[in-house]
């Protein structure tokens, strides 16, 4: 028996697609595994067992070779028009499709056809005079037609404006996109995004023209689409690129007009960095943490007025940086962790220390009470949050799972009660109750050092030397990036009007507009006279619970105290649209 040899027909230069997506658009599209496409395929496997081409008379070596070795130029010139967007792998498919359209319209002539992917002048060849006249036929003809049929849509447009307008150049070309008619090819419209025109750069590239929902033109592109792909699923049509420009239609947010922030007062009291910063309940006063191993109670009014009585007292107990502070909502304490190890609980009353929790191997980045029950988290350098019994002192929960120091921890009082940043470039939810991780989160690439929560609305933002990230707070989904804050961020913040601060460590501050992503704002801060220009790095940062007063720590020992330019307007500082809509077209550009 004489051994066939196969050939992988040509394809079309098509957008580059990965293998996976590619299989799953054309089974989609074509639908070659239901309906047609199987029967087809159970009668080519009977004829080939019969040994027989014509499908009744005359078996033997010879047939059977032309059976299972034989096609004809109209298998060509189907591949070059109805080929599906597949890597060269598997032509299975293909087949499948056209041996399916021939048979819904030409019953009967199907199992005259023997199907291959060898050579079509050696098949011929092969073939006695009626056998390949017959298969030729049939083959031919139905792939022209369907050509054909599809072509005629393309010039007419169905009677509607959008089509006519859409191919035009196809129109006045004689029938032919690009001066081959046989070049159409089918992409499923739910795989590409919905009313955009994109374009390759290349030589031989193809711009893809969506239909748009709702319009004349956009049915008659996906009629057309339809008609020629058997109703698989929907598709657009592909049509070669005429110009060299591409555009990109995307929905732009509008964003929310503020004020402006600008700096209001400097305090100078601490003798080292200043690293942490929390307020208390009644937004009376707050508190700051520095390298100089001491905690600070400053008065919020009197400090805003630079009144030289600002300070209320000092607490000294550390003997490392203080690097978190948390005020307790129903008690009156104040805790403290630091980078010798030390969590403390400090009664505000006698200003005394009067519990220690005892547990972590290595210093303190992170502290924060849970919202609704009196627990203490805390995490590390030792790559843990350990969950604390406020009271007892008693650690509840070790949560593991973390490579890196422990930077940054939210906590709420719904599932996940508590959300990890870490060193590791990860952020992890944790049930509180199980004491174990719910989801671990991969996006950043840098380390997460901050994090941040509004109180309008059960989303939570991370922050990275890559880029910001906001997240849904009930599993992680992912929402936005917002770009554009090259530096290490150490600090987030944000105020009940959907102002984000995110402060980095070479003292670049942005000011975001929390629900739409954009950056109204663009400052520096200026390190006291005396310091070095390096000494202009923000460690910490919070609004005070009004969010009309932000508090900033730096690296020049100084508390920094902003507030909004009370002047501006929308006339002395509009939004710059056009530059927000060329960065979030340039953004979904990268996205897509």
């Amino acid at each position: 028996m004489a051994s066939s040899t196969t050939t992988t027909p040509p394809l079309l230069p098509l957008a580059p697609q990965s293998a996976h997506t590619s299989l799953k658009r054309a089974r989609l599209l074509f639908d070659c595994g239901s309906g047609g496409g199987v029967g087809a395929s159970n009668n080519v496997n009977s004829s080939k067992k019969k040994g027989s081409v014509g499908g009744g008379g005359g078996g033997g070596d010879d047939h059977e070779t032309a059976a299972t070795t034989s096609t004809t130029e109209g298998i060509l010139a189907a591949t070059h028009a109805f080929v599906p967007p597949l890597y060269d792998r598997n032509t299975s498919l293909h087949k499948l499709n056209i041996e399916r359209k021939i048979r819904l319209l030409y019953p009967g002539e199907i199992d005259k056809l023997a199907w291959s992917g060898g050579d079509a002048t050696a098949a011929v060849d092969e073939y006695d005079g009626e056998n390949k006249k017959s298969a030729a036929s049939a083959t031919v003809r139905a792939v022209r037609e369907l050509k054909q049929e599809a072509l005629e849509k393309l010039r007419s447009g169905s009677g509607g404006g959008g089509g006519a307008e859409l191919f035009s150049s196809a129109a006045s070309n004689g029938g032919k996109i690009a001066g081959k008619e046989d070049r159409l090819v089918l992409h499923r419209e739910q795989d590409l995004l919905k009313n955009t025109t994109a374009s390759n750069t290349s030589s031989n590239s193809i711009s893809i023209i969506l239909s748009s929902s709702g319009t004349n033109g956009g049915n008659n592109e996906t009629s057309a689409a339809n008609r020629l792909g058997g109703g698989g699923g929907g598709g657009i049509l592909v049509n070669r690129n005429t110009g060299s420009s591409s555009t990109f239609e995307t929905s732009i947010p509008t964003p929310t007009w503020h004020a402006p922030w600008k700096l209001s007062t400097v305090l100078s009291s601490h003798l080292g960095w200043v690293r942490s910063v929390a307020f208390d309940p009644t937004n009376s006063y707050f508190a700051t943490g520095g390298a100089d191993r001491v905690i600070k109670l400053f008065d919020l009014a009197k400090a805003c007025t630079a009144s030289p009585d600002a300070l209320m007292i000092t607490l000294t107990g550390h003997i490392s940086p203080v690097r978190g502070l948390a005020f307790s909502e129903r008690h009156p304490y104040l805790f403290s962790a630091g980078e010798d190890k030390l969590i403390k609980c400090w009664d505000l009353e006698t200003n005394q220390v009067i519990r220690h929790y005892h547990g972590h191997l290595s210093g303190v980045f992170a502290l924060k009470l849970h919202p609704t029950l009196d627990i203490l988290v805390t995490g590390g350098r030792d790559a843990v949050a350990r969950v604390w019994d406020m009271r007892s002192k008693h650690q509840i929960h070790c949560l593991s799972g973390h490579d890196n120091t422990v930077g940054a921890i939210l906590t709420k009082g719904t599932d996940p009660q508590i959300i990890t940043g870490s060193y590791d470039s990860t952020i992890r939810l944790w049930d509180l109750a199980a004491g174990k991780c719910m989801t671990t989160l991969t996006h950043h690439k840098k380390s997460v050092r901050a994090l941040a929560q509004p109180s309008f609305e059960n989303t939570f933002i991370s922050g990275a030397a890559d880029n910001l990230k906001k997240w849904v707070g009930t599993d992680g989904r992912f929402i936005k990036n917002f770009t554009g804050h090259k530096a290490v961020i150490n600090a987030l913040a944000i105020n009940d009007d959907g102002v984000v601060l995110s402060a980095a460590d070479n003292g670049t501050m942005n000011f975001w507009d929390y629900k739409s992503g954009h950056c109204f704002q663009t400052s520096t801060t200026v390190a006291q006279p005396g310091s070095l220009d390096a000494e202009n790095g923000i460690f910490a940062a919070e609004f005070d619970l009004t969010g009309t007063r932000l508090i900033t720590c730096e690296a020049d020992k100084t508390i920094k105290i902003w507030k909004e330019d009370e002047n501006a307007s929308t006339v002395s500082h509009p939004i710059d649209m056009g530059k927000w809509r060329k960065k979030c077209i340039a953004e979904a550009k990268r996205r897509y």
